[in-house]
């Protein structure tokens, strides 16, 4: 009367069920945490993993402890053993990118021109992240490859003959501009950006002769003169150049 794969149990008052079979396993039977695929244990990669991956996917405004804790299959408070806010998430992210930058020099090349280069690279690098760029301007990166750009910041600065005191403030300086220039260009290119710098040359094109001579002088058009590479070097070059040129306070 019935298929080999079901089976019609007897009612039981008005309580009617049916019990199925596939492969021989009864599939209303509750299934055992035994049986279920293990999870990867938990740690601070593990972590930093998904955190990555909710940042490259959703941006880091969706990066939670909540999320983390959903995405790792755990709960929230499970994540503290290993990490202790958001904001050592973010420094730990920051330090897993620094992964891929360019970190070597040979020794060769013109220490001006590789630690240009090298801010031009972190420059590029945060701003694939903005929202993660906008936190380094408050966050120190967690890691061994912010310790290797530290490192070779200081190299390039004091193999150029800056000293080694100078170059521990010097380096705080070039770090800091870096990060606020990543997160400056990749704001204008935003498309909910209410600003644009057509904006910034009409309020310039205000400036009243008599209480601003030297603006009106120059004009408005030289204020916003070159394109945003050329920009950026020169701002690069010249705080390079006032590190290596300027002594600390009782050098």
């Amino acid at each position: 009367m019935f298929g080999t794969n079901a089976i019609v149990a007897n009612t039981l008052g008005t309580n009617k069920f049916v019990t199925r079979y596939h492969g021989g396993v009864d599939q209303t039977r509750p299934r055992s945490r035994r049986e279920r695929p293990a999870k990867a244990p938990l740690s601070r990669e593990a972590v930093v993993d998904a955190a990555l991956a909710v940042l490259e996917t959703d941006g880091i405004a969706r990066l939670t402890m909540r999320r983390l804790a959903a995405d790792l299959d755990t709960g929230p408070a499970s994540l503290y053993v290993y990490v202790r806010s958001t904001t050592e998430v973010h420094a730990l992210l920051i330090d897993r990118l620094l992964a891929g930058l360019d970190l070597g020099w040979d020794g060769e090349t013109d220490w001006r021109e590789r630690l240009r280069g090298l801010l031009v690279d972190y420059i590029v690098l945060l701003m694939r992240h903005p929202g993660l760029a906008a936190s380094a301007q408050v966050t120190w990166p967690d890691g061994p490859h912010y310790l290797d750009l530290v490192e070779l910041v200081l190299r390039l600065l004091t193999a150029g003959g800056v000293p080694a005191e100078r170059a521990a403030w010097g380096v705080d300086a070039l770090l800091q501009q870096a990060t606020a220039m990543a997160v400056e260009y990749h704001s204008r290119g935003e498309p909910d950006a209410d600003q644009d710098v057509a904006g910034l040359e009409a309020a310039f094109a205000t400036a009243d002769a008599e209480r601003h001579p030297v603006l009106t002088g120059l004009g408005a058009a030289q204020l916003i003169s070159g394109d945003e590479q050329a920009r950026r070097d020169w701002a690069l070059t010249a705080l390079i150049n006032g590190v290596a040129g300027t002594p600390r306070p009782g050098e």
